[in-house]
């Protein structure tokens, strides 16, 4: 008889802490069982774009009551992005949201994620290999497109740009690296540049420039790839070389970003760059949350316009809706529709 006690309580007991564990997943996030749950991986957190854009998906997930697992970051790192997501799946992430950087070496999570049948909406990144429900992105080619014209342009189709490119193993990188490449040598052939790699990285990007612009004196021109992680770094380099010339001085180097930070922003507002291409951070957050709950809810999208001024075009593997992404100068710096000057506004 006390052998049978003794064992039934110590079944109560497992069963009392095995109700108590579920009750705690249901608290964090996780759902009863996990059929309405997002599971959202940031990129990194040392971009002042990306931590723009996680402001306003903490800030969708409060708003809409969506039934979010807490963030996770993969800090720009395949491995932890792949452990990231495997333990989002495991806590019940019924659908995913993710920015892979290197843009090859998520094709086998990906994989994984297709035979769970759970839908992923990718933003930012187009994976190059792969299934996903939705790839949330701007026209990249049209960044590198944009840049090289208004270089041209301004430098009257002669001079030297020093391009900071990113890395070659995302297609943002190719993309934007791609299209300056051959804008440049079909429009602007008397311009030579010279391509940096920096792996999006901002010292990486400064130790280059420091070099070039002592093997190569008299740089007319800069396009930075990513402002969010070259902006400040590249600023100080020039200013410690008495190169930071306000635009319209002599010398001043016509400087062309990408990202639309509010750093970004105010730097043309004091002529210390010239332009950017303004990432929408905001419509990226929004738009991923919304094809999350469309994946859950099972609805089917086609290429085409959208009701949101943007299109909808088909990709291997699902489809990707290209966001406009304006050219900023000093001409609509300003503008309120600019997403980078309502953040400043609201916090």
């Amino acid at each position: 008889m006390r052998a049978r006690t003794a064992t039934a309580l110590a079944s109560c007991t497992l069963l009392l802490g095995a109700l108590a564990l579920t009750g705690c997943n249901r608290d964090s996030g996780g759902g009863a069982d996990g059929g309405r749950t997002v599971g959202i991986d940031l990129p990194r957190s040392d971009s002042d774009f990306w931590n723009s854009y996680q402001q306003y998906i903490e800030k969708g997930v409060e708003d809409d009551g969506i039934d979010a697992l807490p963030l996770t970051n993969s800090q720009n790192d395949i491995g932890k992005l792949v452990a990231n997501v495997r333990t989002l799946t495991d806590q019940g992430a019924r659908a995913v949201v993710m920015a892979p950087q290197d843009t090859g070496a998520i094709a086998e999570s990906l994989k994984t994620l297709e035979e769970k049948d759970i839908p992923v909406v990718s933003v930012d990144t187009r994976p190059d290999k792969g299934s996903v429900y939705m790839v949330v992105r701007a026209d990249n080619r049209a960044y590198g497109e944009k840049a090289c014209r208004y270089l041209g342009e301004r430098l009257g189709g002669k001079g030297k740009v020093v391009e900071f490119q990113g890395d070659l193993a995302s297609v943002n990188g190719r993309d934007r690296s791609e299209a300056f490449a051959s804008c440049m040598a079909d429009e602007f052939p008397g311009i030579r540049v010279f391509e940096l790699a920096t792996d999006w990285k901002g010292d990486v990007a400064s130790a280059k420039l420091q070099s070039t612009l002592a093997a190569h004196p008299g740089v007319d021109g800069l396009y930075m790839q990513a402002g969010g992680v070259f902006l400040q770094p590249t600023l100080a380099l020039l200013e410690r070389r008495g190169l930071l010339k306000p635009a319209g001085d002599p010398g001043h180097i016509t400087i062309v970003s990408n990202d639309g930070i509010p750093e970004e922003l105010d730097a043309i507002r004091a002529g210390k760059i010239d332009a950017t291409v303004s990432q929408p951070a905001d419509l990226y957050a929004k738009h991923a949350l919304r094809y999350a709950r469309a994946a859950l809810d099972g609805k089917k999208f086609t290429a085409g316009p959208t009701d949101h001024g943007s299109t909808i075009v088909e990709i291997p593997g699902g489809l990707e809706d290209q966001l406009p992404a304006p050219l900023v100068t000093k001409e609509n710096v300003d503008d309120p529709a600019l997403w980078a000057n309502r953040l400043e506004k609201t916090g």
